[in-house]
């Protein structure tokens, strides 16, 4: 499938990722990312039937979500501002691939059942205006999820990059819990749920089960958490003042 040139981010830092695809997955923790798939599927979408329904993957990366959304029979759209990394995409699924910075999305208002965005948010210039964009595309009735890293946590990051744990030189906008949330309503989203995921970084293996553990207790203790997560509901009439 051809990919769709639209509108692009000009700062190099956006594209930080696409020069990084082909290490990309090598670079990705596991643990992590299995975790988010088991948020998104089947916490938050579990009771959705996805049969042929509309499926965004915003900010999809080498398109693990997307993978999973095609096999739930999703008719899926993937976007990533980097087009090495959508062939990583074209490889693995039948997705739709779109080229496009998700600040700035050129697609119709209401136009995706599900709108799936994956730790993408936060490594562009305004996150909020992205969430703001996720909720337009998506249909009222439809289903918004964000996972995110919390700002509560930015300072590991800044020693990580420090150590050279994390060398990466893309954008780094973390959101805080309260923040995501006010953002989503803002954009006349409605939160259904909300969950942390890692209640300390998940670097460390041997600790992984534990961490397993502790995430019963990320809806209560969602920002202290190392990763939010959100499920969304665009409602069928915006509501008033």
């Amino acid at each position: 499938m051809p990919v769709e040139q639209t509108i692009l981010a000009t700062d190099n830092r956006a594209l930080f990722y696409d020069t990084i695809a082909d290490s990309f997955d090598d670079l990705m923790n596991d643990y992590d990312v299995a975790r988010r798939l088991e948020v998104v599927f089947d916490r938050f979408l579990g009771n959705v039937d996805m049969q042929g329904k509309t499926v965004l993957d915003a900010g999809c990366g080498t398109g693990r979500f997307s993978v999973e959304a095609c096999r739930r029979g999703g008719r899926v759209t993937s976007i990533d501002i980097g087009r090495r990394l959508l062939g990583q995409v074209r490889r693995r699924c039948p997705a739709t691939l779109v080229c496009s910075d998700i600040t700035q999305l050129a697609l119709p208002d209401s136009s995706y059942d599900v709108v799936i965005s994956s730790e993408c948010i936060e490594h562009t210039p305004k996150p909020a205006t992205a969430v703001a964009e996720l909720l337009r595309v998506c249909k009222p009735g439809g289903h918004l999820i964000i996972t995110c890293p919390n700002r509560f946590w930015r300072w590991s990051c800044t020693v990580a990059h420090l150590l050279r744990i994390r060398p990466y030189e893309g954008f780094e906008n973390w959101p805080g819990w309260f923040q995501l949330r006010r953002w989503i309503v803002r954009a006349g989203g409605e939160v259904i749920d909300g969950t942390g995921i890692h209640l300390f970084p998940f670097v460390v293996k041997a600790l992984q089960p534990l961490l397993r553990r502790l995430d019963r207790f990320g809806s209560a203790l969602g920002p202290l958490y190392v990763n939010q997560a959100f499920l969304v509901m665009k409602p069928h009439q915006p509501k008033t003042a």
